[in-house]
């Protein structure tokens, strides 16, 4: 008798304890930036939202998806522009879910599925432009891409948020063309600004001269005075041409 009730009440804690774990593993934590998407026995039964939520075991499934905005790097594509230029193009792409049910249920890994149909664009639009274009427009070019993956995305549950053209890396004959015309730029502007300032400096002297010539006996002085300045150095031998307003200064002296 004590045996038989010994072993009804190692079955009675058995079955607790398994009817415990049985509960708490229907207990599942839903972080803020997550939704959760519930299947019954394979089938879609509704969305839960953040917090401590049950669901019964074995017979339900709990999927958690990730709400927040996701980077997504679109690899280097080899692309050949209208003009046939071949370069290198890679993309980020920033994508967030707005529709858990769909995100689970449309396909079987949205950013994996996002990220190929990124790529797929990226060739598309990048092969339609020539490269100064490509160049100079990557807002538009990123707009572009930005649409069509939206478009397709749309049906998966998601929002794609950005799309930035990052790095645009050219054949290396055409880095040193362009930095051959980079440097011949510069060298080109170094040209007009010393014109500008030696155009400004003869300008000034004109100026000078001008106000001089209207003083009676300017250019004189200034000329005198440039012969003070010559005279500080006596070691050296320098030759001084007088203009023709001074050659008369002999017969000024000799009065």
């Amino acid at each position: 008798m004590e045996v038989l009730i010994g072993g009804s009440m190692g079955l009675s804690v058995l079955i607790a304890v398994v009817l415990i774990i049985f509960i708490l593993s229907g207990l599942k934590i839903i972080n803020q930036y997550q939704r959760g998407v519930v299947l019954t026995l394979g089938k879609f039964t509704g969305v839960r939202q953040p917090g401590l939520r049950i669901v019964i075991p074995i017979f339900q499934k709990l999927i958690r998806v990730d709400v927040r905005s996701t980077p997504i790097d679109v690899p280097k594509q080899e692309i050949i522009t209208k003009d046939n230029v071949t370069v290198g193009v890679d993309a980020v792409v920033y994508l967030r879910v707005i529709d858990s049910a769909k995100a689970v249920l449309e396909t079987t890994n949205y950013v994996y599925a996002t990220s190929q149909f990124a790529q797929a664009a990226l060739r598309d639009v990048t092969g339609n432009v020539d490269l100064d274009d490509l160049l100079s427009k990557r807002e538009e070019i990123s707009e572009q891409i930005k649409k069509i993956v939206d478009s397709q995305t749309d049906q998966w549950g998601i929002d794609v948020e950005n799309v930035k053209v990052q790095n645009i890396e050219l054949p290396q004959d055409m880095k040193r063309a362009m930095a051959k015309q980079a440097e011949a730029e510069r060298e080109r502007r170094a040209v007009i600004i010393t014109a500008e300032g030696e155009k400004a400096a003869a300008q000034a002297v004109a100026d000078a001269a001008a106000m001089l010539s209207k003083i009676p006996g300017g250019i004189n002085i200034r000329t005198l005075q440039t012969l003070e300045k010559i005279s500080v150095e006596p070691s050296q031998k320098t030759l001084v041409v007088l203009p023709s307003e001074l050659t008369n200064l002999k017969d000024i002296f000799t009065k």
